[in-house]
């Protein structure tokens, strides 16, 4: 099976709850943007000179994730300076740059834990797909696994007081890009051959939002596209893009930007938001249900405590989370009763992934924390890769990518 087929294949598979092959970590947080991996194999302890298999240093700088199909690693990088930004390929294997396209751009501004390339690519095994910002306006990009360009999209001007940040995927041979500015939002699916639009949805806009949309399987039994943002929790039919149900989320204060990813667990769509002045709201909606479900499908909900920027993770009835604080938590997903909580040593801004039964959350100060995803806090291990990390890692091929602010690691069993 070729690698286009092998990935459409994935696509229809992954909602319904059967793995990706572990050698493709393809978007935002992996398989489905659940930030897990049933690998065995990767060490629980390491250090920068022990354990890592390859470390190169990146050509720019960035907080967007790599993404890996098979032997490839995929990574968008920015010159410090702004004057231009990357799309690079490089070797899984050993770390050496296979091929590096140039895109211009300027000096922007962004908040202080952003960049100017925050946005994550995604690929199909055929093209990657990438959301480029040169400092005024946002094009996606699509190019072969040889860096040609096969066609690019412009969507205009990007407005936002904190940067760019949100990253497309892939659904059945179409990308999935929810476009939320300040003031503005659009969701379009486009041909991933193509770039033309097979469909677009209006959203309510408020703030600038980054979060990742994410597939499930409704309780009814079709494939369902789960987007959340400022406006609340939508589900989309992802071939129409006609709206299946959505929550409103209400707010005290002023609405809250929705950075985080949404997760599902337990029969409930969890999101959280929050904002710069330490406002914090988590909402967990019940899944189904037709049109307006705002007064009806609330689970539970915390103004409180649960994070900003890292996205949760999920196993069983439990969900975990560590807060950009540097909390580590867990709770029951169909409740929110507290199991544990447990502080760490350092803030974080990189979501966490699960790698067998272990959550591995990383510091902003490169501390890789090593805990067990179980209704106990237990600490296994405790290890850094020596320099600042704001990227979310990947898994593949019995491999953890690390980008931190230099250099993209590769930590596994030589």
């Amino acid at each position: 099976m070729n690698a286009f087929k092998t990935g459409a294949l994935l696509a229809l598979l992954m909602p319904f709850g059967l793995l990706a092959e572990p050698n493709n970590w393809e978007r935002f947080r992996g398989p489905n943007g659940t930030g897990k991996s049933d690998s065995t194999k990767i060490p629980t302890t390491f250090s920068p000179t022990d354990g890592v298999v390859w470390k190169v240093a990146l050509k720019g700088t960035g907080n967007s994730s790599p993404i890996i199909w098979n032997d490839r690693v995929f990574v968008h990088s920015s010159e410090q300076d702004g004057t231009k930004r990357y799309l690079i390929s490089l070797d899984a294997t050993n770390g050496k740059t296979l091929w590096t396209k140039e895109f211009s751009g300027a000096k922007a501004k962004t908040h202080v834990k952003n960049s100017l390339a925050s946005c994550t690519p995604t690929t199909d095994g055929e093209r990657i797909y990438n959301i480029v910002w040169n400092g005024e306006e946002i094009s996606l990009f699509a190019h072969d696994f040889n860096g040609k360009e096969v066609w690019k999209r412009d969507f205009g001007k990007y407005v936002s007081q904190h940067g760019p940040g949100h990253s497309p995927i892939v659904v059945n041979g179409k990308i999935i890009f929810n476009n939320d500015q300040d003031g503005s939002a659009q969701l379009f699916a486009l041909d991933s051959k193509t770039g033309k639009t097979v469909w677009e949805a209006p959203r309510k806009a408020f703030r600038a939002c980054y979060s990742t949309p994410l597939l499930n399987k409704s309780p009814e039994g079709k494939m369902e596209l789960l987007v959340g943002t400022t406006a609340g929790i939508t589900s989309y039919d992802p071939d129409k893009g006609s709206e299946n149900w959505s929550y409103t989320w209400s707010f005290t204060k002023s609405p809250l930007r929705t950075v985080a990813s949404p997760i599902v667990a337990a029969g409930v769509v969890i999101a959280c938001s929050g904002d710069g002045a330490g406002d914090r709201h988590l909402i967990a909606v019940r899944l189904g249900g037709k049109g307006d479900v705002t007064g009806t499908n609330l689970a539970w909900e915390n103004r409180k405590i649960f994070p900003y920027v890292p996205t949760m993770l999920s196993k069983d009835d439990f969900v975990f989370s560590v807060t950009d604080k540097g909390m580590a938590m867990c709770h029951i997903a169909n409740s929110g009763k507290e199991v544990w909580t447990n502080r760490l040593d350092s803030p974080v801004t990189a979501s966490p992934v699960m790698i067998g039964d272990n959550i591995f959350a990383i510091g902003e100060d490169g501390t890789v924390y090593v805990f067990k995803a179980q209704g106990s806090f237990q600490q296994i291990a405790k290890n850094s890769v020596g320099e600042p990390v704001f990227a979310s890692p990947a898994v593949a091929n019995d491999k953890l990518f690390v980008r931190g602010k230099e250099h993209l690691f590769c930590i596994g069993k030589k």
